[in-house]
């Protein structure tokens, strides 16, 4: 019992009828019957209670009363003469005697609906987002996020890790996105970073001789948002193991996450362990993606021979791929108008024809008919297919938006309400930077390569080619939405120069750069590997919400704002002084 209440909302049944309780809670809804009597819904944190309001006394303070006022209830449990089976609490009712006002509302007229919040603009759930998480549906998804962190720890834990926190103000390292840089008032022109990942810091801790470390560890990238990433800040449960290989890596993690999407996932049908691995070069060839949606049944084929002396200008020598798909029985229009929100999304145009019992017909058909047998051998054909092409540069990215947008619009070839897990495996350690030409890393730069320092010799050596070498990387993907990447680590400090050499920087480079960690594997580090599962995206998917805003409770907007606090905001000069800081506006 707390002094503010005897009950919540969402307790009381049957066996407390005749009984005196006090609750505490939020005035939902009041409704007038007559003159004499009102019906009034009390809702705190677990539930709702109907109050009766029959004294002329306790009916006047509720006249006057806003919705969403706090308040306190006294009163007599009984027994409802009208009882609402779909309400935990819908046998029973509250007769009040006394009611206290804890915290006014001042304003007749709420933002929203308190129950229809998300229906509401999203600025205004966002300006009023203590509103918003009143919303028993929001307010789950948090609940559930809560529920979700505690089960990651609980498990990691049971395997042995340790949970260690790392520093949150630290130096600026380049790792792939922008930073958030914090100037420094003891140091003047200088800058610490918020890290955009507790990479280095895990490592070090390998090196330093801690076996499994873990933590829910916050991350900030400078990064545009997306619907399933978060602008600003995110959180991921970041893990490392010491003597340890990438089979070690997926064994923790096929054995902490499926309990989790067991329990907690709002589908009941999840891949077991072991996932499916997939070559990162086969994922590409096969469903156009590194983040296939493996609840879709579609794969892209090959078919750029078939079309090199085509008519059709389009295809003529280009790369062409094709995806074929069984029953379909969308209308001409229905297929265009797919197959241009494909091309806004790939920013290819997209082709097709369908497969009739007296041949080829509609969209190309008039193309593909020199080359139906071959097709046909190739593809499949066979009556009732649809066939979607798409060629050029763009082809593979254009495959996989194709094969995503068809599967989840031809009937019968997405299972929807189920977690398909895969770890795509063999990234390529370089490739060519689009901007600069010339050999970069792919992913990440801490990965051992696999051959490890054997494979970059023949390299520098001109015997194979620097783009055939693939890293010890793997991603977690689901339902299409990539989770997690992680590595076995290039622990060796001959072997990391002899890396980033291949991408022009040297030993003074990497000593520069990452002067901590180069250090330590000077003193002997261990082999290690580790993975860093997003939080944010694994609750969005147990929660099956289209976007990531859903499950964080106070996120910002797609601008990276955060128009309920006000932020990013305007600082005093006083403040700036202190910190060394010019602000330089004017238009460049």
């Amino acid at each position: 019992m707390m002094q503010m209440r005897t009950h919540t909302c969402g307790e009381l049944r049957m066996e407390h009828v005749g009984q005196t309780v006090t609750l505490s809670g939020f005035m939902e809804n009041v409704r007038m019957v007559g003159g004499s009597l009102a019906f009034v819904i009390l809702r705190d944190f677990y539930g709702t209670t109907q109050l009766v309001a029959e004294s002329p006394e306790i009916l006047e303070v509720f006249k006057g009363m806003n919705k969403e006022t706090t308040i306190q209830v006294t009163g007599k449990v009984r027994e409802r003469s009208s009882k609402n089976p779909k309400l935990p609490t819908g046998d029973i009712e509250v007769v009040p005697d006394e009611v206290k006002i804890l915290g006014k509302c001042r304003y007749n007229a709420l933002p929203f609906e308190i129950n229809r919040s998300r229906e509401a603009d999203e600025t205004q759930r966002l300006k009023y987002r203590f509103l918003d998480l009143r919303n028993p549906a929001v307010k789950k998804n948090i609940i559930l996020r809560t529920q979700v962190i505690a089960a990651m720890r609980k498990a990691m834990m049971e395997h042995d890790f340790l949970e260690i926190t790392t520093p949150i103000l630290t130096a600026s390292s380049p790792e792939g996105a922008r930073d958030y840089l914090v100037p420094a008032r003891k140091h003047p022109g200088k800058f610490y970073a918020l890290p955009q990942a507790p990479q280095q810091f895990k490592q070090l801790l390998m090196t330093a001789g801690f076996d499994r470390y873990f933590q829910i560890a916050p991350c900030f990238r400078d990064e545009d948002a997306r619907g399933d990433r978060s602008p600003g800040e995110f959180y991921q449960l970041d893990m490392e193991m010491a003597f340890a290989t990438q089979e070690d890596v997926f064994a923790v993690i096929e054995d902490v996450l499926p309990p989790i999407f067991a329990k907690y996932g709002t589908y009941n049908v999840a891949t077991k362990p072991p996932f499916r691995r997939i070559s990162y070069n086969d994922a590409l060839a096969v469903y156009g993606s590194d983040k296939p949606d493996l609840r879709i049944d579609l794969t892209g084929k090959d078919i750029s021979d078939l079309f090199a002396d085509t008519e059709f200008e389009p295809l003529k020598g280009q790369t062409v791929k094709a995806v074929p798909i069984s029953h379909c029985s969308l209308t001409r229009k229905q297929i265009e108008k797919l197959l241009a929100d494909c091309e806004v999304q790939s920013g290819s145009k997209g082709y097709w024809f369908k497969v009739e019992e007296e041949g080829l017909a509609g969209g190309i058909a008039k193309f593909a008919n020199p080359v139906k047998e071959a097709l046909t051998e190739r593809l499949g054909l066979e009556p009732g297919m649809l066939v979607v092409v798409a060629a050029g540069e763009l082809a593979t990215k254009s495959m996989g938006v194709m094969i995503k947008t068809f599967g989840a619009n031809c009937e019968g070839h997405m299972d929807k309400e189920r977690y398909e897990f895969c770890w795509i495996v063999d990234f390529p350690m370089y490739e060519i930077g689009e901007e600069s030409g010339e050999l970069e890393f792919c992913h990440n730069p801490f990965s051992m390569p696999a051959g490890g320092l054997d494979v970059l010799l023949a390299a520098e050596r001109g015997e194979i080619d620097p783009l055939t070498i693939t890293a010890d990387q793997y991603d977690l993907v689901c339902n299409g939405i990539e989770l997690s990447s992680g590595a076995v680590r290039n622990h060796d400090p001959e072997i990391m120069i002899k890396a980033f050499e291949m991408v022009r920087l040297g030993e003074d480079d990497v000593k520069a750069k990452f002067p901590a960690m180069y250090n330590a594997f000077c003193y002997g580090a261990p082999p290690h590997a580790g993975i860093a599962p997003g939080v944010d995206r694994i609750v969005m998917l147990l929660a099956a919400e289209e976007t990531i805003r859903e499950i964080i409770p106070f996120p910002m907007n797609k601008n990276a704002q955060d128009v309920m606090m006000g932020a990013p905001s305007e600082v005093t000069q006083k403040q700036l002084d202190e910190l060394h800081i010019k602000v330089d506006l004017e238009d460049k």
